[in-house]
């Protein structure tokens, strides 16, 4: 009966949005649920293709990508999510060509309207850098972009 619950509990949260294994088990483990039980229900449900860690990290990184993310800064919030082995280039050039194309346009659209890059004080360029990094950009793909 408590893996039935536990299964009602998991799907209604699926049914909502894709979640990573490891915030399933937290989400139901804050709820009271014994860790054991709620990963035996959710490989279960990994088995029966209702959740999946690979469909999540493919959602998620197109998702952060789309709001102007670099891969470093996916990479580690995929991580901190429960994924580690996903290839975030393949996310990349199926949808920006490749990081470069996807850096441009996050610098562009922050930057469109300001001073062209070769006109830029070295405070500027500086704070312009920061930006990018923060926004987890390699510090060899800003050097190009510069």
């Amino acid at each position: 009966m408590l893996t039935k619950e536990i299964r009602a509990i998991c799907l209604r949260l699926l049914a909502r949005r894709e979640y990573s294994q490891l915030e399933l088990l937290t989400k139901l483990s804050l709820k009271g649920f014994i860790r054991q039980d709620v990963q035996a229900v959710i490989d279960i449900l990994a088995n029966q293709g209702l959740q999946s860690d690979e469909r999540f990290a493919e959602i998620y990184a197109r998702s952060r990508f789309n709001k102007g993310f670099g891969s470093l800064k996916v990479a580690y919030e995929l991580k901190q999510r429960g994924i580690n082995d996903f290839d975030l280039q393949a996310v990349i050039v199926e949808n920006f060509g490749d990081e470069t194309q996807l850096i441009n346009q996050v610098y562009n659209k922050k930057y469109e309207k300001y001073v062209p890059t070769l006109e830029l004080t070295l405070k500027e360029k500086l704070k312009r850098q920061r930006f990018l990094q923060q926004r987890g950009f390699s510090s060899k793909l800003i050097q190009v972009l510069f």
